[in-house]
Protein backbone atom coordinates (compact mmCIF):
# COMPACT_ATOMS: atom_id res chain seq x y z
CA UNK A 1 0.00 0.00 0.00
CA UNK A 2 1.58 3.25 -1.09
CA UNK A 3 1.57 6.29 1.21
CA UNK A 4 -0.96 7.94 -1.11
CA UNK A 5 -3.26 4.91 -1.04
CA UNK A 6 -2.86 4.62 2.74
CA UNK A 7 -3.81 8.28 3.13
CA UNK A 8 -6.91 7.84 0.96
CA UNK A 9 -8.11 4.68 2.66
CA UNK A 10 -7.12 6.05 6.05
CA UNK A 11 -9.34 9.08 5.56
CA UNK A 12 -12.16 6.76 4.58
CA UNK A 13 -11.65 4.59 7.68
CA UNK A 14 -11.47 7.60 10.02
CA UNK A 15 -14.62 9.05 8.45
CA UNK A 16 -16.34 5.73 9.02
CA UNK A 17 -15.13 5.64 12.64
CA UNK A 18 -16.36 9.19 13.30
CA UNK A 19 -19.78 8.37 11.85
CA UNK A 20 -19.92 5.18 13.88
CA UNK A 21 -19.14 6.92 17.17
CA UNK A 22 -21.85 9.48 16.41
CA UNK A 23 -24.46 6.95 15.30
CA UNK A 24 -23.71 3.56 16.87
CA UNK A 25 -27.33 3.49 17.98
CA UNK A 26 -28.44 2.71 14.41
CA UNK A 27 -27.20 -0.86 14.86
CA UNK A 28 -28.83 -3.51 17.06
CA UNK A 29 -26.67 -3.56 20.17
CA UNK A 30 -26.63 -7.37 20.38
CA UNK A 31 -25.50 -9.25 17.27
CA UNK A 32 -28.24 -11.31 15.64
CA UNK A 33 -26.07 -13.76 13.71
CA UNK A 34 -26.20 -17.48 14.45
CA UNK A 35 -23.13 -19.45 15.55
CA UNK A 36 -21.01 -20.29 12.51
CA UNK A 37 -22.82 -17.85 10.22
CA UNK A 38 -19.79 -15.61 9.69
CA UNK A 39 -17.46 -18.59 9.33
CA UNK A 40 -19.67 -20.02 6.59
CA UNK A 41 -19.80 -16.67 4.80
CA UNK A 42 -16.00 -16.37 4.58
CA UNK A 43 -13.73 -18.32 2.21
CA UNK A 44 -12.25 -21.48 3.67
CA UNK A 45 -8.84 -20.58 2.21
CA UNK A 46 -6.98 -17.28 2.14
CA UNK A 47 -6.52 -15.43 -1.17
CA UNK A 48 -3.58 -16.31 -3.40
CA UNK A 49 -3.42 -12.74 -4.72
CA UNK A 50 -3.76 -9.53 -2.73
CA UNK A 51 -7.09 -7.73 -2.72
CA UNK A 52 -7.79 -3.99 -2.94
CA UNK A 53 -8.60 -2.02 0.20
CA UNK A 54 -12.03 -1.05 -1.19
CA UNK A 55 -13.06 -4.69 -1.17
CA UNK A 56 -11.77 -5.18 2.39
CA UNK A 57 -13.74 -2.22 3.72
CA UNK A 58 -16.84 -3.31 1.81
CA UNK A 59 -16.63 -6.80 3.30
CA UNK A 60 -16.03 -5.29 6.71
CA UNK A 61 -19.41 -3.55 6.48
CA UNK A 62 -21.17 -6.46 4.75
CA UNK A 63 -19.87 -9.39 6.79
CA UNK A 64 -18.15 -8.24 9.96
CA UNK A 65 -20.52 -5.57 11.26
CA UNK A 66 -23.57 -7.87 11.45
CA UNK A 67 -21.50 -10.19 13.68
CA UNK A 68 -20.54 -7.40 16.09
CA UNK A 69 -22.10 -6.92 19.50
CA UNK A 70 -21.68 -3.18 19.83
CA UNK A 71 -19.92 -2.35 23.07
CA UNK A 72 -19.84 1.30 21.94
CA UNK A 73 -23.65 1.35 21.65
CA UNK A 74 -25.38 3.63 24.20
CA UNK A 75 -27.74 0.76 25.01
CA UNK A 76 -24.92 -1.61 25.97
CA UNK A 77 -25.69 -2.19 29.65
CA UNK A 78 -24.44 -5.76 30.07
CA UNK A 79 -21.31 -6.90 31.92
CA UNK A 80 -19.16 -3.80 32.55
CA UNK A 81 -19.36 -1.48 29.57
CA UNK A 82 -16.28 0.00 27.96
CA UNK A 83 -15.84 2.88 25.54
CA UNK A 84 -13.74 3.45 22.47
CA UNK A 85 -13.53 7.24 22.66
CA UNK A 86 -12.03 9.55 20.03
CA UNK A 87 -8.86 10.42 21.99
CA UNK A 88 -8.19 6.78 22.81
CA UNK A 89 -8.75 5.69 19.21
CA UNK A 90 -6.30 8.32 17.97
CA UNK A 91 -3.73 7.16 20.51
CA UNK A 92 -4.26 3.58 19.37
CA UNK A 93 -3.82 4.61 15.73
CA UNK A 94 -0.51 6.30 16.44
CA UNK A 95 0.68 3.41 18.60
CA UNK A 96 -0.09 0.97 15.77
CA UNK A 97 1.72 3.25 13.34
CA UNK A 98 4.86 3.40 15.47
CA UNK A 99 4.61 -0.37 16.06
CA UNK A 100 7.21 -0.37 18.83
CA UNK A 101 7.98 -3.12 21.33
CA UNK A 102 8.64 -1.93 24.87
CA UNK A 103 10.32 -5.02 26.26
CA UNK A 104 13.45 -3.08 27.25
CA UNK A 105 13.93 0.59 28.03
CA UNK A 106 16.29 0.97 25.10
CA UNK A 107 13.90 -0.85 22.73
CA UNK A 108 11.58 2.15 23.10
CA UNK A 109 12.16 4.60 25.96
CA UNK A 110 8.83 6.36 25.41
CA UNK A 111 6.86 3.16 26.07
CA UNK A 112 8.42 2.78 29.50
CA UNK A 113 8.58 6.39 30.61
CA UNK A 114 5.18 7.55 29.36
CA UNK A 115 3.63 4.52 31.06
CA UNK A 116 5.22 5.50 34.36
CA UNK A 117 4.09 9.12 33.99
CA UNK A 118 0.49 8.26 33.08
CA UNK A 119 0.21 5.75 35.91
CA UNK A 120 1.69 8.34 38.26
CA UNK A 121 -1.13 10.70 37.31
CA UNK A 122 -3.69 7.98 38.05
CA UNK A 123 -2.12 7.32 41.45
CA UNK A 124 -2.33 11.03 42.30
CA UNK A 125 -5.94 11.36 41.12
CA UNK A 126 -7.16 8.36 43.12
CA UNK A 127 -5.06 8.89 46.25
CA UNK A 128 -2.99 5.72 45.95
CA UNK A 129 0.51 5.72 47.49
CA UNK A 130 3.12 7.64 45.50
CA UNK A 131 5.78 4.95 45.84
CA UNK A 132 3.88 2.19 44.10
CA UNK A 133 5.30 0.69 40.90
CA UNK A 134 2.82 0.38 38.04
CA UNK A 135 2.61 -1.24 34.66
CA UNK A 136 -0.07 -1.63 31.99
CA UNK A 137 -1.23 -5.16 31.18
CA UNK A 138 -4.02 -6.37 28.95
CA UNK A 139 -6.64 -7.39 31.52
CA UNK A 140 -7.26 -7.55 35.26
CA UNK A 141 -7.27 -11.35 34.96
CA UNK A 142 -3.60 -11.25 33.97
CA UNK A 143 -2.90 -8.63 36.64
CA UNK A 144 -4.40 -10.84 39.33
CA UNK A 145 -2.37 -13.79 38.06
CA UNK A 146 0.77 -11.66 38.47
CA UNK A 147 -0.35 -10.89 42.03
CA UNK A 148 -0.67 -14.60 42.79
CA UNK A 149 2.79 -15.19 41.33
CA UNK A 150 4.14 -12.53 43.70
CA UNK A 151 2.35 -14.14 46.65
CA UNK A 152 3.92 -17.48 45.74
CA UNK A 153 7.36 -15.89 45.41
CA UNK A 154 7.04 -14.18 48.80
CA UNK A 155 5.80 -17.31 50.59
CA UNK A 156 7.85 -19.97 48.83
CA UNK A 157 10.80 -18.57 46.83
CA UNK A 158 11.96 -22.06 45.88
CA UNK A 159 8.82 -22.46 43.76
CA UNK A 160 10.55 -20.51 41.01
CA UNK A 161 13.14 -23.23 40.49
CA UNK A 162 11.64 -26.33 42.09
CA UNK A 163 7.98 -25.95 41.20
CA UNK A 164 4.98 -25.18 43.36
CA UNK A 165 5.33 -25.96 47.04
CA UNK A 166 2.40 -28.03 48.34
CA UNK A 167 -0.30 -26.61 50.54
CA UNK A 168 -0.21 -22.92 49.54
CA UNK A 169 -3.69 -21.44 49.94
CA UNK A 170 -5.37 -18.38 48.40
CA UNK A 171 -8.50 -16.75 49.84
CA UNK A 172 -11.18 -14.84 47.96
CA UNK A 173 -14.83 -14.13 48.66
CA UNK A 174 -17.69 -16.09 47.15
CA UNK A 175 -18.31 -13.02 44.96
CA UNK A 176 -14.71 -12.65 43.73
CA UNK A 177 -14.05 -12.73 39.99
CA UNK A 178 -13.32 -16.13 38.46
CA UNK A 179 -9.91 -14.84 37.36
CA UNK A 180 -8.57 -15.53 40.86
CA UNK A 181 -9.32 -19.22 40.41
CA UNK A 182 -8.02 -19.20 36.84
CA UNK A 183 -4.76 -17.63 37.96
CA UNK A 184 -4.43 -20.24 40.71
CA UNK A 185 -5.00 -23.00 38.15
CA UNK A 186 -2.40 -21.55 35.77
CA UNK A 187 0.24 -21.09 38.46
CA UNK A 188 -0.17 -24.50 40.04
CA UNK A 189 -1.91 -23.59 43.30
CA UNK A 190 -4.82 -25.77 42.21
CA UNK A 191 -8.46 -24.76 42.19
CA UNK A 192 -9.10 -26.62 45.44
CA UNK A 193 -6.58 -24.36 47.18
CA UNK A 194 -8.63 -21.24 46.44
CA UNK A 195 -10.81 -21.08 49.53
CA UNK A 196 -14.05 -19.12 49.15
CA UNK A 197 -14.84 -16.84 52.07
CA UNK A 198 -18.54 -16.32 52.92
CA UNK A 199 -20.08 -12.88 52.37
CA UNK A 200 -22.49 -10.75 54.39
CA UNK A 201 -25.97 -9.57 53.41
CA UNK A 202 -24.42 -6.94 51.12
CA UNK A 203 -22.18 -9.49 49.37
CA UNK A 204 -18.96 -8.30 51.05
CA UNK A 205 -16.26 -10.62 52.34
CA UNK A 206 -16.64 -11.37 56.04
CA UNK A 207 -13.34 -10.72 57.86
CA UNK A 208 -14.41 -12.89 60.80
CA UNK A 209 -14.99 -15.83 58.47
CA UNK A 210 -11.65 -15.16 56.76
CA UNK A 211 -9.80 -15.21 60.07
CA UNK A 212 -11.49 -18.46 61.10
CA UNK A 213 -10.69 -20.13 57.77
CA UNK A 214 -7.03 -19.11 57.95
CA UNK A 215 -6.72 -20.43 61.50
CA UNK A 216 -8.38 -23.71 60.54
CA UNK A 217 -6.10 -24.14 57.52
CA UNK A 218 -2.96 -23.44 59.57
CA UNK A 219 -4.02 -26.11 62.08
CA UNK A 220 -4.51 -28.50 59.17
CA UNK A 221 -0.92 -27.95 58.05
CA UNK A 222 -1.73 -25.76 55.04
CA UNK A 223 0.16 -22.57 54.17
CA UNK A 224 -2.03 -19.49 53.67
CA UNK A 225 -0.20 -17.02 51.41
CA UNK A 226 -2.63 -14.61 49.72
CA UNK A 227 -5.98 -12.87 50.16
CA UNK A 228 -7.74 -11.33 47.16
CA UNK A 229 -10.15 -8.58 48.18
CA UNK A 230 -12.52 -6.89 45.75
CA UNK A 231 -13.53 -3.25 45.36
CA UNK A 232 -16.56 -3.48 43.09
CA UNK A 233 -17.45 -7.15 42.62
CA UNK A 234 -18.61 -8.29 39.20
CA UNK A 235 -22.14 -9.32 40.07
CA UNK A 236 -23.14 -6.56 42.49
CA UNK A 237 -20.22 -4.04 42.73
CA UNK A 238 -19.97 -4.65 46.47
CA UNK A 239 -16.86 -3.38 48.27
CA UNK A 240 -15.04 -5.75 50.59
CA UNK A 241 -13.95 -4.30 53.99
CA UNK A 242 -10.33 -3.86 52.96
CA UNK A 243 -9.07 -2.22 56.21
CA UNK A 244 -10.12 -5.24 58.30
CA UNK A 245 -8.81 -7.66 55.68
CA UNK A 246 -5.51 -5.76 55.52
CA UNK A 247 -5.08 -6.10 59.27
CA UNK A 248 -5.56 -9.86 59.08
CA UNK A 249 -3.01 -10.02 56.27
CA UNK A 250 -0.55 -7.96 58.32
CA UNK A 251 -0.90 -10.24 61.33
CA UNK A 252 -0.54 -13.39 59.24
CA UNK A 253 2.06 -11.97 56.82
CA UNK A 254 -0.10 -12.74 53.80
CA UNK A 255 0.03 -11.03 50.42
CA UNK A 256 -2.98 -8.72 49.99
CA UNK A 257 -4.21 -8.22 46.45
CA UNK A 258 -7.07 -5.81 45.68
CA UNK A 259 -9.14 -6.26 42.52
CA UNK A 260 -10.67 -2.86 41.72
CA UNK A 261 -11.01 -3.54 37.99
CA UNK A 262 -14.39 -1.79 37.68
CA UNK A 263 -14.88 0.47 40.68
CA UNK A 264 -11.33 1.77 41.07
CA UNK A 265 -12.07 4.59 38.62
CA UNK A 266 -14.79 5.93 40.93
CA UNK A 267 -12.09 6.94 43.42
CA UNK A 268 -11.27 9.88 41.14
CA UNK A 269 -14.41 11.44 42.67
CA UNK A 270 -13.53 12.74 46.16
CA UNK A 271 -16.87 11.55 47.55
CA UNK A 272 -15.98 7.98 46.51
CA UNK A 273 -12.41 8.00 47.77
CA UNK A 274 -13.65 5.90 50.71
CA UNK A 275 -13.74 2.80 48.51
CA UNK A 276 -9.93 2.67 48.61
CA UNK A 277 -9.65 2.85 52.41
CA UNK A 278 -7.11 0.25 53.45
CA UNK A 279 -5.83 -0.21 49.91
CA UNK A 280 -2.69 1.73 50.78
CA UNK A 281 -1.75 -1.39 52.79
CA UNK A 282 -2.16 -3.70 49.80
CA UNK A 283 0.77 -5.49 48.21
CA UNK A 284 -0.84 -5.32 44.76
CA UNK A 285 -3.79 -3.59 43.15
CA UNK A 286 -5.45 -3.74 39.74
CA UNK A 287 -7.87 -1.37 38.00
CA UNK A 288 -9.07 -1.14 34.39
CA UNK A 289 -9.10 2.17 32.50
CA UNK A 290 -10.73 0.21 29.66
CA UNK A 291 -13.86 -0.20 31.79
CA UNK A 292 -14.92 3.16 33.19
CA UNK A 293 -12.05 5.46 32.27
CA UNK A 294 -12.96 6.06 28.61
CA UNK A 295 -9.97 4.13 27.25
CA UNK A 296 -10.37 1.52 24.47
CA UNK A 297 -9.62 -2.15 25.09
CA UNK A 298 -7.22 -3.30 26.27
CA UNK A 299 -5.69 -1.33 29.12
CA UNK A 300 -5.47 -2.71 32.66
CA UNK A 301 -3.23 -1.15 35.31
CA UNK A 302 -1.36 -3.29 37.82
CA UNK A 303 0.31 -1.62 40.80
CA UNK A 304 2.46 -3.15 43.50
CA UNK A 305 4.06 -1.77 46.64
CA UNK A 306 6.68 -4.54 46.40
CA UNK A 307 8.22 -4.38 42.92
CA UNK A 308 11.25 -6.28 44.17
CA UNK A 309 9.08 -9.36 44.72
CA UNK A 310 7.42 -8.92 41.31
CA UNK A 311 10.86 -8.74 39.69
CA UNK A 312 12.12 -11.80 41.54
CA UNK A 313 9.08 -13.73 40.39
CA UNK A 314 9.59 -13.01 36.68
CA UNK A 315 13.02 -11.65 35.79
CA UNK A 316 14.98 -13.92 33.46
CA UNK A 317 17.55 -12.20 31.24
CA UNK A 318 19.20 -14.17 28.44
CA UNK A 319 22.42 -12.87 26.90
CA UNK A 320 20.69 -11.43 23.86
CA UNK A 321 18.56 -9.15 26.09
CA UNK A 322 21.21 -8.09 28.58
CA UNK A 323 21.62 -4.32 29.00
CA UNK A 324 23.79 -1.98 31.05
CA UNK A 325 22.29 -1.21 34.42
CA UNK A 326 20.85 2.25 35.00
CA UNK A 327 18.47 2.90 37.92
CA UNK A 328 16.13 4.96 35.73
CA UNK A 329 16.10 2.55 32.78
CA UNK A 330 13.25 0.17 33.70
CA UNK A 331 13.06 -3.00 31.62
CA UNK A 332 9.39 -3.96 31.80
CA UNK A 333 10.11 -7.51 30.61
CA UNK A 334 11.48 -8.14 34.12
CA UNK A 335 8.10 -7.49 35.75
CA UNK A 336 5.79 -9.98 34.07
CA UNK A 337 5.23 -12.94 31.79
CA UNK A 338 5.25 -11.01 28.51
CA UNK A 339 8.42 -10.09 26.66
CA UNK A 340 6.82 -8.07 23.89
CA UNK A 341 4.52 -5.25 24.92
CA UNK A 342 2.77 -2.63 22.85
CA UNK A 343 2.44 1.09 23.48
CA UNK A 344 -0.81 1.02 25.48
CA UNK A 345 0.17 4.08 27.52
CA UNK A 346 -0.22 6.35 24.50
CA UNK A 347 -4.00 5.98 24.29
CA UNK A 348 -4.35 6.31 28.08
CA UNK A 349 -2.25 9.50 28.00
CA UNK A 350 -4.44 10.89 25.20
CA UNK A 351 -7.58 10.16 27.23
CA UNK A 352 -6.27 11.61 30.51
CA UNK A 353 -5.11 14.80 28.79
CA UNK A 354 -8.22 15.28 26.66
CA UNK A 355 -10.79 14.82 29.42
CA UNK A 356 -8.71 15.92 32.39
CA UNK A 357 -9.52 14.81 35.90
CA UNK A 358 -12.55 17.09 36.10
CA UNK A 359 -14.04 15.76 32.86
CA UNK A 360 -13.67 12.15 33.97
CA UNK A 361 -15.13 12.92 37.38
CA UNK A 362 -18.13 14.60 35.73
CA UNK A 363 -18.70 11.55 33.54
CA UNK A 364 -18.55 9.08 36.44
CA UNK A 365 -20.75 11.19 38.72
CA UNK A 366 -23.38 11.54 36.04
CA UNK A 367 -23.59 7.80 35.43
CA UNK A 368 -23.78 7.01 39.13
CA UNK A 369 -26.64 9.52 39.46
CA UNK A 370 -28.56 7.80 36.66
CA UNK A 371 -28.08 4.43 38.38
CA UNK A 372 -29.45 5.89 41.60
CA UNK A 373 -32.49 7.10 39.68
CA UNK A 374 -32.99 3.66 38.21
CA UNK A 375 -32.69 2.11 41.67
CA UNK A 376 -35.38 4.49 42.91
CA UNK A 377 -37.66 3.55 40.00
CA UNK A 378 -37.23 -0.13 40.86
CA UNK A 379 -37.98 0.54 44.53
CA UNK A 380 -41.15 2.46 43.61
CA UNK A 381 -42.58 -0.36 41.46
CA UNK A 382 -44.15 -2.99 43.69
CA UNK A 383 -43.73 -5.64 40.98
CA UNK A 384 -39.92 -5.47 41.30
CA UNK A 385 -37.31 -5.67 44.03
CA UNK A 386 -33.65 -4.75 44.19
CA UNK A 387 -31.44 -7.70 45.01
CA UNK A 388 -28.26 -5.86 46.01
CA UNK A 389 -27.13 -2.38 47.05
CA UNK A 390 -26.28 -0.05 44.15
CA UNK A 391 -23.29 2.05 45.23
CA UNK A 392 -22.03 2.80 41.70
CA UNK A 393 -23.53 2.50 38.21
CA UNK A 394 -24.84 -1.06 38.34
CA UNK A 395 -28.34 -1.99 39.49
CA UNK A 396 -29.34 -5.59 40.27
CA UNK A 397 -33.06 -6.24 40.54
CA UNK A 398 -35.70 -8.81 39.74
CA UNK A 399 -39.35 -9.16 38.95
CA UNK A 400 -41.19 -10.73 41.90
CA UNK A 401 -41.78 -13.94 40.03
CA UNK A 402 -39.87 -17.04 39.04
CA UNK A 403 -36.38 -17.26 37.60
CA UNK A 404 -37.99 -18.18 34.29
CA UNK A 405 -40.06 -14.98 34.40
CA UNK A 406 -36.92 -12.90 34.88
CA UNK A 407 -34.98 -14.69 32.15
CA UNK A 408 -37.91 -14.10 29.81
CA UNK A 409 -37.82 -10.38 30.64
CA UNK A 410 -34.09 -10.29 29.89
CA UNK A 411 -34.59 -12.06 26.57
CA UNK A 412 -37.42 -9.75 25.51
CA UNK A 413 -35.40 -6.64 26.30
CA UNK A 414 -32.33 -7.94 24.48
CA UNK A 415 -34.39 -8.95 21.44
CA UNK A 416 -35.38 -5.31 20.87
CA UNK A 417 -31.85 -4.45 19.74
CA UNK A 418 -32.07 -1.22 21.75
CA UNK A 419 -30.68 -2.46 25.06
CA UNK A 420 -28.38 -5.30 26.02
CA UNK A 421 -28.56 -6.30 29.69
CA UNK A 422 -27.12 -9.26 31.57
CA UNK A 423 -28.13 -11.31 34.58
CA UNK A 424 -26.60 -13.01 37.58
CA UNK A 425 -27.56 -15.28 40.46
CA UNK A 426 -27.82 -13.78 43.93
CA UNK A 427 -28.90 -15.75 46.97
CA UNK A 428 -29.82 -18.60 44.67
CA UNK A 429 -32.21 -16.56 42.50
CA UNK A 430 -31.75 -15.12 39.02
CA UNK A 431 -31.43 -11.32 38.98
CA UNK A 432 -31.50 -8.85 36.15
CA UNK A 433 -28.35 -6.72 36.03
CA UNK A 434 -28.12 -3.35 34.30
CA UNK A 435 -24.69 -1.71 34.10
CA UNK A 436 -24.25 1.90 32.97
CA UNK A 437 -20.76 2.76 31.77
CA UNK A 438 -20.56 3.65 28.09
CA UNK A 439 -19.48 7.13 27.05
CA UNK A 440 -22.39 7.35 24.57
CA UNK A 441 -25.07 6.46 27.12
CA UNK A 442 -27.44 9.25 28.18
CA UNK A 443 -30.13 9.40 30.84
CA UNK A 444 -32.73 8.80 28.12
CA UNK A 445 -31.18 5.40 27.39
CA UNK A 446 -31.48 4.40 31.05
CA UNK A 447 -35.12 5.53 31.02
CA UNK A 448 -35.72 3.50 27.87
CA UNK A 449 -34.13 0.41 29.41
CA UNK A 450 -36.47 0.62 32.41
CA UNK A 451 -39.43 1.18 30.10
CA UNK A 452 -38.56 -1.95 28.11
CA UNK A 453 -38.16 -3.99 31.28
CA UNK A 454 -41.61 -2.99 32.50
CA UNK A 455 -43.15 -3.68 29.10
CA UNK A 456 -41.61 -7.15 29.11
CA UNK A 457 -43.41 -8.26 32.27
Amino acid sequence: MTPEEFRRQGHRAVDWAADYLAQAERYPVLSRVKPGQLTDALPACGPEQGEPAERLLADFERLILPAITHWNHPGFMAYFANSGTGPGILGELLAATLNVNGMLWKSSPAVVELEQVALGWMRQWTGLPAGWFGQILDTASVGSMHALACAREAAAPNSRTEGMSPGLVVYASEQAHSSIEKGAIALGFGQDNVHKVPVDAEFRMRPDALAEMIERDVRAGLRPCCVAATVGTTSTTSVDPVPAIAEICRQRRLWLHVDAAYAGSAALCPEFRWILEGCDRADSFVTNPHKWLLTPMDCSVFYTSRPDVLRRAFSLVPDYLATADDPRAVNLMDYGVALGRRFRALKLWFVLRTYGREGIVRFIREQIAWAQELAAWVDADERFERTAPSPFSVVCFRYKGSDEDNRRIQEKVNETGEIFMSGTKLNGKFSLRLAIGNAATARSHVQRAWELVRQAV
